[in-house]
């Protein structure tokens, strides 16, 4: 039986390597993003390299009604979906009150609603394999509050225990359910968020996304509930837990202050 995962957010980034390295596994990919030349690129590249079936769908998850959207267009193709990531998400940097509020409802709309709306759609499909997974891809902001990203951390949080939760509720079934929270990977966040400041200070500690995708996909069909690549970003999300919430919010405001 031929298995599929559908990818969003993955014309670059985790996402793109995510996507490839599924297709290495010998899954045949269902691909959405909002670059329509990047996920045809992709896919060309994934049919050509790996001998697997791609097709890809340009969708901006974050208008209303897009996820219904993508699951139709999915279920359209196949019946026979294994894999879930949701990946497709975006930072805001500056302070709150500064932001414009379109912006920032956006941004909760893709990274909130549309795993929410996803994951719903698509758990009928998921219940229907003898085994399914579900990846979240989250953030080492998810751990802590992040003054100048207030609003991004917070999804992240809610993410992280959306998928807990889900993980409990889903436990003597055949879904399992995985968080993955990268700490700065080598992808173009920080530009779109905004952080191009940091671009140097973040060199010396990014992850290639090749790696974070390996390690997140490892720890998936090991079925862990939550996989921070990387020691640092362990210890980070440790200390996090740990540490008083005032200090954490200090240190975070000092390294994200303009």
């Amino acid at each position: 039986m031929d298995k599929y995962a559908l990818v969003t957010g993955a014309s670059k980034g985790i996402g793109r390597e995510l996507a490839i390295q599924l297709a290495e596994r010998g899954y045949h990919l269902l691909l959405v993003a909002r670059s329509e030349s990047e996920l045809l690129v992709l896919t060309q590249f994934i049919k050509e390299q790996h001998q697997v079936k791609a097709y890809y769908l340009s969708a901006d998850l974050s208008n209303p009604g897009a996820s219904y959207r993508v699951a139709e267009w999915c279920i359209e193709r196949t019946s026979n979906i294994c894999i879930l990531v949701n990946n497709a998400g975006f930072g805001i940097f500056g302070q709150f009150e500064a932001l414009k509020m379109d912006d920032q409802l956006e941004m909760i709309r893709l990274n909130v609603n549309a795993v929410v709306e996803l994951t719903h759609l698509l758990l009928p499909q998921l219940h229907r394999q003898s085994q399914a997974y579900i990846l979240n891809v989250c953030s080492t902001a998810a751990y802590q509050a992040m003054p100048a990203m207030a609003l991004y951390a917070a999804t992240k949080s809610f993410i992280l225990s959306f998928t807990r939760a889900l993980r409990y509720e889903l436990k003597e079934s055949n879904v399992a359910v995985t968080c993955l929270s990268p700490g700065p990977t080598d992808t173009d966040f920080a530009s779109r968020a905004g952080l191009d400041m940091l671009t140097e200070l973040a060199d010396k500690f990014n992850m290639p996304a090749t790696t974070v995708a390996r390690i997140g996909l490892q720890g998936m069909f090991n079925k862990k509930a939550e996989i921070i690549p990387g020691f640092i970003n362990k210890l980070s999300a440790a200390g996090a837990t740990f540490l008083p919430k005032r200090l954490i919010e200090r240190i975070s405001a000092s390294i994200y202050k303009k």
